[in-house]
């Protein structure tokens, strides 16, 4: 997030505050007593508070945590791979059956991991 982008959320959060302060105050009035029941109802007002977690909820849908236990592909970072045989690495062997070690293939990139 870059510098213009966190002063404006501070702007809206002490916004939010002063918001907060006026509806809640008793014996401040900026609405009418009907009207102040009828606020969360009210589509037409958006509050600096749902401007704020509807810009926190995309920067966490940018930022994706990371995936612990998971394979991670190191070029491209997805997490999505096709598992296969590798021929070459024979790890058991009885009764004419061999059993061979796995690797994984990432299906975006196809960077092969063993």
């Amino acid at each position: 997030m870059n510098e213009f982008e966190s002063k404006v959320i501070e702007l809206l959060e002490s916004i939010n505050e002063k918001l907060d302060k006026l509806l809640v105050t008793p014996g401040v009035s900026i609405l009418s007593s009907d009207s102040a029941a009828k606020l969360p109802e009210d589509k037409g007002i958006v509050k600096p508070s749902e401007v704020l977690e509807k810009l926190e909820e995309e920067e966490r849908k940018k930022t994706r945590p990371s995936p612990e236990g998971r394979r991670v592909c190191p070029k491209c970072n997805s997490t999505d791979f096709r598992e296969e045989e590798d021929k070459e690495k024979v790890v058991f062997q009885q009764g004419g059956i061999k059993m061979y070690a796995k690797r994984y293939v990432c299906k975006n990139c196809g960077h092969v991991i063993y």
